[in-house]
């Protein structure tokens, strides 16, 4: 079964691993969200696409989910200490990676390349693609403070600042990376990893040809929310900010008529009949490497059934 796979960060990254352990490598294209992508100390850093990259390879950090294991932050200490900006957490392996993509990008690589020559280094066999080569960049529009880059959202201002809506700058003349549209119509079926639907799915189904692409084939989303709470990040924030209360619910109305099968943790079950596409509850709390295989396979076996 080919499966192609939306993701955006940590909640993606574990789903995507455990279909990366059930699937033959050929049989797995995982798409990653690149509207979170900024400019920082001069250098190019691809938040979401690193999580996936490092979850894959196994070399993430298991207490914070993002960035590499048995970091250490000396760079990060030494900026610091001569005044400059240390709002955003750059670890001393990280910081290696966003160096060399940022010299290979100034001499002309594309994203894509510059992503494929890394998995190939941390061992990762799956092919992994950056939503699109072209910059997007996800502005959050906040009610008392402007419009906000999200990195400037998310992490300096601490999702604090309450959301209005959002702007996805670059996507109406963006294009989607090589071997995109050609993942998403070889595949069998499209998951919708557990990522932030309103900043991490969004900007993926904003670029020219992915919506479209995806109006015949099944596809699967799993919530990034369970009993009205997200286990990481701020969309459970998000919807409350913008009035409607977080849910399953919530994520499955969200999408919409672009879903043709939904999946929510057991604790939601109960929300199930006021949902319009079959609904399977599982444990979708990916808190060992176990319940990710776990879920991946209730995932396959689900669109086995459709």
């Amino acid at each position: 079964m080919k499966i192609a796979a939306l993701a955006g960060g940590v909640g993606g990254s574990k789903l995507a691993d455990g279909f990366a352990h059930l699937l033959p490598v050929e049989d797995l294209t995982i798409i990653v969200n690149t509207g979170d992508d900024f400019e920082h100390l001069g250098l190019h850093i691809s938040p979401d696409l690193d999580t996936v990259c490092y979850t894959l390879a196994g070399i993430e950090n298991p207490v914070k989910g993002w960035g590499r294991r048995d970091e250490t932050y000396n760079f990060l200490e030494g900026i610091k200490g001569i005044g400059g900006p240390d709002w955003f957490m750059l670890g001393d392996r990280d910081l290696a990676t966003h160096i060399e993509r940022t010299k290979r990008l100034r001499e002309g690589q594309l994203l894509h390349q510059v992503t494929i020559d890394f998995c190939r280094s941390w061992g990762v066999q799956q092919t992994v693609l950056p939503m699109s080569n072209d910059p997007i960049r996800t502005m959050v529009i906040t009610k008392n403070d402007g419009t906000l880059p999200f990195q400037e959202y998310f992490v300096h201002r601490n999702c604090e600042p309450e959301v209005k809506g959002f702007r996805f700058d670059g996507t109406e003349t963006a294009h989607p990376t090589p071997g995109v549209l050609e993942a998403l119509a070889q595949a069998d079926a499209v998951v919708i990893c557990p990522s932030n639907p309103w900043v991490s799915i969004d900007p993926i189904l904003k670029v020219g040809g992915v919506r479209s692409a995806l109006s015949q084939k099944i596809v699967i989303a799993v919530s990034p929310i369970i009993a009205g709470k997200t286990i990481k990040g701020p969309a459970g924030k998000m919807f409350m900010d913008m009035g409607i209360r977080p849910s399953a619910l919530a994520v499955a109305h969200h999408y919409g008529d672009i879903i043709s099968g939904f999946i929510l943790d057991r604790l939601d079950e109960g929300l199930s009949s006021q949902i319009a596409v079959p609904v399977l509850a599982s444990d979708i709390y990916m808190n060992s490497h176990e319940k990710r295989l776990r879920l991946a396979q209730d995932v396959l076996n689900f669109i086995r059934t459709l």
